[in-house]
């Protein structure tokens, strides 16, 4: 079981890495060289502004855009019913369609772009295993349905889930027709080159220490091989431990990095594939603790969840993996011993409400907080701050949002074993 991401592993092409000594100024730095970066980067650029991405990492994408299930899910992470009783039917509906515009930012970009990376848009299938979590999902789809959010969802009762995922433990399931699936390393790699074509200027290895604002949004940003001025400056870190809590203090203390870890199965075969999950969608089930899995294009299954709450390192990711195996064995008991042949983990930056935040704090723009559904969004972000960049505030959809600190948090998470376990006892008790 090798110790490293599947998606960085299978590569069509080397990765992009620094080709350029650090400029004395740019127009526009951008902190973290993963989606939300690099999108912006893309945007950036196109608009004739001078633009480098510094990346901590040696490669683009190193955390979570490089290291998730490879899922591109429409929908809230939260319910949407909950979201609209706190803040209002048109806001929240607002929210929910930005998922769906950040679903179709990306096919966009793969097809303007001519991205080779496995994108394929056959819906996310969300799945009980318990009868009261399907009378929650009729709740929710009739929900959506009435206020005129998403009219294309709908529930599937336990034959029909068993029609297409080869499983006793599911009981229905609600299916979101809009969501897609794509290899994360590949797309990662397709969108630097093209904002390397326009020309962006990406340092990985290049570590930012320390942000020194100058005056309004100029700022000077102090990196390990030297010092950039910056008229603007996006942070698009997510949960990177890279930076520490000096410069980036303000966000690390709303944040929560939460770990989540995957393990991908040698190739089963077209045929066997087939019958384990007919229509090849993204799945995901109902529960705190849950799992969420989907097929590769060489027939391999990508199986993850919030195996344990901790934070990843080999140590924790090969001991996640045994966790995700037995899961895998409860979930595919017809799988048997099945070979497995890649385990990692990555960090969630998980925020308080589970909902983006986005937009400019002490003349610092950012963006972060996708709290497990970052994908899609991450990349619609970094086109929308690239445009409230320009200008234009309203384009970004997060606008005007309170995100105060979360009490007691102001420095490494001490509290996720005690947040594990409640969220064992929550779903136990469910």
């Amino acid at each position: 079981m090798k110790l490293d991401s599947y998606w960085n592993d299978s590569l069509l092409a080397a990765p992009v890495t620094s080709a350029h000594a650090l400029p004395a100024q740019v127009d526009v730095a951008i902190v973290g060289g993963g989606f939300t970066g690099l999108s912006a980067a893309l945007q950036l650029a196109r608009r004739g502004a001078s633009v480098a991405v510094f990346e901590a990492g040696a490669t683009v994408a190193p955390e979570a855009s490089g290291r998730n299930g490879g899922h591109v899910n429409n929908g809230l992470a939260v319910d949407y019913a909950e979201v609209a009783a706190k803040v209002g039917v048109e806001k929240a509906r607002a929210w929910y369609h930005a998922y769906n515009g950040a679903v179709d930012a990306v096919e966009q970009l793969v097809q303007q772009e001519g991205i080779d990376c496995d994108f394929l848009r056959h819906g996310k299938l969300k799945l009980a295993t318990k009868t009261y979590q399907v009378d929650a999902l009729h709740r929710s789809a009739e929900r959506l349905v009435a206020d005129g959010v998403d009219p294309d969802v709908r529930v599937l009762d336990a034959d029909e889930v068993r029609s297409e995922v080869q499983s006793e433990r599911f009981v229905g399931g609600l299916l979101y027709p809009r969501s897609a699936q794509m290899h994360m390393g590949r797309f990662a790699q397709g969108l630097a080159q093209a904002a390397l074509r326009q020309g962006a200027q990406i340092h990985t290895g290049t570590r930012v220490n320390r942000v020194e604002r100058v005056q309004g949004q100029v700022h000077r940003l102090h990196t390990e091989r030297g010092v950039v001025r910056a008229n603007q400056v996006l942070l698009a870190t997510g949960a990177s431990r890279h930076g520490g809590y000096g410069s980036f203090g303000w966000l690390r203390r709303r944040i929560v990095p939460i770990g989540s870890f995957i393990v991908v199965t040698e190739p089963l075969g077209a045929e066997r594939a087939r019958a384990l999950l007919a229509h090849r969608r993204t799945y995901t089930t109902i529960a705190n603790i849950h799992h969420y899995f989907r097929l590769t294009q060489d027939h391999r299954l990508v199986f993850g969840g919030r195996a344990r709450f901790a934070i990843s390192n080999p140590t924790s990711d090969a001991a996640s993996g045994e966790v995700l195996r037995q899961g895998l064995a409860e979930t595919f008991p017809q799988l048997g011993p099945v070979r497995l042949d890649y385990c990692w983990g990555g960090l969630v930056d998980v925020t308080q409400d589970r909902l983006p935040h986005a937009g400019e704090h002490d003349g610092l723009f950012y963006s972060l907080g996708y709290s497990g559904h970052g994908t899609q969004m991450s990349v619609l972000m970094g086109q929308r701050m690239a445009e409230v960049m320009a200008g234009n505030e309203n384009a970004n959809p997060w606008r005007g949002r309170s995100w105060p600190a979360i009490p007691g948090h102001i420095g490494p998470p001490w509290f996720l074993p005690a947040v594990g376990l409640y969220f064992r006892l929550k779903d136990r008790l469910a």
